[in-house]
């Protein structure tokens, strides 16, 4: 077994080279940890997230600022890559932590990005896409090399935490958000 269940306080304490009584002492326990693991990725994650967002709002193209808010946030996640696997495999899980992450910090995730949907289409056309879709297509996107870095580098052979896949997955992704805004495509809720 492996992931949190599977791992022990003693096995962290070991790992990062300290007491197990340290664990216990500044995060409470195991359980502790786990909440400060996430909740300080998810912090970071929605601080590039929303500096990203007002750096190039209005600035460049809509096409171009879903390619440069997804590569910064690819970034963020390659920056921590174990994190990132780990937060990103222990969030396909359902219990109480998850769901407490998913009401805040995925609820304000989804806002962002729907903000930024809204402002990249022109609102005057009509759309077959809904944006509750573009949202999760994009988002996929993002988190997906963290979330199946194992699928990548066995069946691709391509590294998620190297610069070189960062290069030509961004390309890959501008092409996409190209396609996506010049479909002229309204996203309604």
């Amino acid at each position: 077994m492996g992931g949190y269940d599977g791992t022990s306080v003693r096995a962290i304490a070991s790992d990062a080279g300290v007491n197990v009584a340290l664990v216990s002492y500044y995060f409470g326990g195991k359980q502790g940890l786990l909440e400060y693991l996430m909740s300080t990725f998810f912090e970071g994650y929605l601080t590039t997230l929303e500096e990203a967002q007002k750096e190039h709002e209005g600035k460049v193209s809509g096409a171009e600022q879903l390619t440069i808010i997804a590569e910064q946030l690819i970034r963020y996640q390659q920056r921590y890559f174990y994190l990132s696997r780990f937060v990103q495999r222990e969030m396909t899980l359902d219990n109480q932590l998850v769901r407490e992450l998913m009401s805040s910090y995925l609820m304000k995730e989804k806002f962002l990005l729907g903000r930024l949907f809204k402002a990249v289409f022109d609102k005057n056309t009509r759309n077959p896409i809904q944006l509750e879709f573009a949202i999760i297509q994009y988002r996929e996107m993002i988190i997906m090399p963290f979330l199946e870095p194992q699928y990548l580098r066995e069946v691709f052979f391509m590294q998620p935490n190297e610069s070189s896949f960062l290069i030509h997955y961004v390309r890959y992704i501008r092409h996409w958000a190209a396609q996506l805004t010049q479909s002229h495509v309204y996203v309604s809720n």
